[in-house]
């Protein structure tokens, strides 16, 4: 008789035998505060954070592009579902500008279209500057992930189709002369969410009269969040599981800017089980909601001194 077959040493997932013995995976709960390198994509950078973390659900809060680096959030399972107050958060940036040429995509990736000799200097480079701040208008480049008709710009722009895009508002909060040697010229940018810093850098080279392009960019902060608080991907890589994970801030620091309210174990019952419950000390608008135990609820919508569920937790829990 032949001796019983021995048990597979390493089940996959899923397959047969995926089960036996083995703990459920932990759910991945949580903010990452990443630094992006130079030369992928945010994509990509959100891919290998997600597996480093053994991550079932995750989304970043911004794209940045290839050759672009810095600040890029991620979130994972339930503080995705507050993503969007980090995305609509202001940004901010070190931009770094060639004067004197223009490219297809206004940044380095793209086609030189033209080249002109800089002959402006450092005082006329600030002056120019305090037309870009404040509340401006700017065109959205075609190089870009905004849709129409379905389709991102970009797809109609490599195949060489020019769509009409009706000019956006977007507010430059600051923006600083941080070095100037011409061509060569470094800007800080502090901006509200939406505002193209390839864009920005074509149009102060066309209002200097020689072109530009954005040669290298870096996102220092958005929202509440800095650059200098951020992981790279080397960091995760050198720690265990236990310290990825403990790497992660909570999903409520996405919404930090929010008044909050504590509930007593049986409202936070009834709104964790989507009713409207009584609260006389709440201010009218979106509203951070948390149990007596200090657990993050998620967010509910007040008026007229009552709470409704708007946005929660599946768990209630950070």
């Amino acid at each position: 008789m032949n001796p019983p077959a021995a048990p597979h040493p390493n089940p996959l997932p899923g397959g047969e035998g995926a089960n036996v013995g083995l703990r459920p995976r932990e759910p991945i709960n949580g903010v990452l505060l990443l630094n992006k390198p130079v030369g992928i994509t945010s994509n990509a950078a959100l891919q290998k954070a997600k597996r480093l973390l053994n991550a079932k659900k995750a989304g970043h809060t911004g794209t940045l592009d290839p050759f672009a680096d810095g600040l890029l959030p991620l979130c994972f399972g339930e503080a995705t579902k507050f993503s969007a107050y980090l995305l609509d958060a202001d940004k901010r940036y070190r931009a770094v500008l060639q004067l004197g040429v223009t490219t297809t995509t206004g940044d380095p990736e793209g086609e030189v279209l033209d080249a002109r000799e800089v002959a402006v200097d450092c005082v006329a480079v600030a002056a120019v500057l305090s037309r870009f701040t404040g509340e401006i208008e700017q065109i959205p480049p075609m190089h870009s992930a905004l849709k129409h008709q379905g389709r991102p710009l970009y797809e109609y722009a490599r195949a060489g189709i020019d769509i009409e895009r009706p000019p956006r508002r977007v507010t430059i909060r600051g923006l600083d002369l941080l070095e100037c040697t011409p061509p060569r010229v470094v800007l800080d940018v502090r901006c509200s969410a939406g505002t193209y810093i390839r864009t920005l850098a074509q149009d102060i080279g066309a209002a200097l009269g020689c072109g530009a392009h954005l040669t290298a960019l870096t996102r220092l902060g958005s929202g509440g969040f800095d650059l200098a608080q951020a992981h790279t991907l080397g960091d995760l890589e050198g720690l265990d599981a236990a310290e990825r994970r403990g790497l992660l801030l909570p999903a409520d620091v996405l919404v930090a800017h929010l008044p909050t309210v504590e509930l007593d174990a049986a409202d936070a019952l009834a709104l964790c089980q989507g009713r409207s419950v009584a609260h006389a000390a709440v201010r009218p608008g979106l509203t951070r909601v948390y149990a007596a135990s200090r657990a993050f609820l998620g967010l509910a919508d007040a008026a007229d001194g009552r709470l409704v569920p708007r946005r929660l937790l599946a768990t209630g829990q950070t």
